[in-house]
């Protein structure tokens, strides 16, 4: 376990450099007639609800734009995939359909099916239409091994994406309304909305590029990093102007506030945390019987996203143990933040930094808005700097 430093600041690349995820969606779909129809209309009423959107095109045939769909496929968070009758005729979208299949092993990139005027059954069987026109495409672009390699990689691929909870336009009245539940299911999924902080921070940008920095590196692996100080020193609003800056680039993301006043010794409050924080990250609801349930859950439907997870004011191991308790729970790239004013229990953990947030330098200090002016008046300057001092820099007294 390291300690981090706070004696200096400066800007982190983690935050300059490209997110990794530069779309909220990726849409695959194969056929010109749906593409004039339905997909226009979905696609125009993503970018109504400011969805950032790449949509898979007819020409994707050609190499270079097959490679640009690839690169726009790694870098979307969600992937909808289009299954209609004319789909299996493009080589193109099987290519890219095995690609957002890998994305859903490698980083948990969310896939959801559509199936538009085609039986989800000929989907993941490959039968009827569907099945002759997934063997002409094949037999189109390759021939020996590689046609049989070809034709078992997409039987998978097809299997894997009709088996997860998708959408089928027979369930529902009109294209306008199988629309809007898409996209109302897709908003869910980004959740972009930021956490409430206080409206004059003091000292927070220091701290934050302190502990993003530290993130920075270890952005590859599940990073754990424990904020830890006295109480009423802003550890939580640290942690959510962290969250705030950094949710964007995670597949899902959970902020449990104030544990120390909300858990209570009882095992349905224990499920209670567990269900909650389920539903925070993949926005479905699940009934847990057990803690031991709830965690092979966790594992089971988190261990390949790129999460980030704030756990705040903890207090007791088991909080921890309940809710995330290893790193081969989630996904490589995963960061969990942990506030506590319990440094004994940081110690028990296998963390890769501890921040500590110390006293504030005076200048810091300065800027706590206590007089609702950006800057103090110069007659006033003697007075807060004594105010500071007497408040030896807690952010709460101040």
């Amino acid at each position: 376990m390291e300690f981090a430093s706070s004696s200096s600041s400066s800007s982190s690349s983690f935050l300059k450099s490209e997110p990794h995820f530069i779309y909220d969606v990726f849409i695959n779909f194969g056929g010109e007639d749906i593409g004039r129809r339905f997909l226009s209309h979905l696609h125009c009423a993503l970018l109504q609800a400011q969805v950032k959107t790449f949509i898979s095109e007819e020409n994707g045939q050609e190499e270079t734009k097959l490679e640009e769909h690839m690169r726009a496929i790694a870098a979307s968070k969600i992937a909808i995939i289009v299954f209609s009758k004319t789909y299996a005729e493009s080589n193109s979208c099987l290519l890219e359909l095995e690609e957002n299949i890998e994305c859903l092993k490698t980083f948990g990139q969310i896939v959801l099916p559509v199936f538009y005027e085609i039986d989800p059954l000929d989907v993941r069987d490959q039968t009827n239409d569907f099945g002759k026109a997934l063997g002409q495409t094949a037999n189109k672009s390759y021939s020996g091994e590689q046609l049989e390699h070809a034709l078992s990689r997409w039987n998978r691929a097809l299997a894997i994406a009709s088996g997860i909870t998708g959408w089928d336009l027979r369930n529902f009245r009109h294209d306008a309304e199988f629309v809007e539940v898409i996209v109302n299911r897709v908003q869910t999924l980004l959740d972009y909305k930021d956490l409430v902080i206080t409206q004059f921070p003091v000292g927070l940008e220091f701290h934050v590029e302190k502990v993003i920095g530290c993130i920075e590196n270890h952005s590859t692996k599940v990073c754990m990093i424990g904020i830890w100080e006295m109480v009423g020193s802003g550890k939580t609003t640290i942690a959510k102007a962290i969250y705030n800056r950094i949710y964007h680039l995670f597949i899902g993301k959970s902020f449990v506030e104030n544990l120390k006043k909300v858990w209570e010794p009882v095992d349905r409050w224990h499920l209670h945390l567990q269900e909650q924080f389920l539903y925070d990250v993949l926005k479905s609801k699940f009934r847990l019987q057990t803690t031991w349930m709830g965690r092979v859950m966790i594992e089971n439907e988190l261990s390949r996203k790129k999460l980030l997870i704030v756990l705040d004011d903890v207090n007791e191991i088991g909080q921890l143990q309940n809710l995330c308790g290893s790193h081969h729970w989630f996904g490589k790239g995963t960061v969990i933040i942990v506030t506590t004013r319990d440094v004994h229990l940081l110690n028990r953990l296998k963390l890769n930094y501890v921040y500590r947030m110390s006293d504030m330098k005076e200048n810091e200090s300065l800027g706590c808005h206590g007089f609702s002016e950006a800057k103090t008046r110069k007659d006033l300057n003697e007075l807060v700097r004594n105010v500071v001092v007497y408040c030896g820099g807690l952010s709460l007294a101040l």
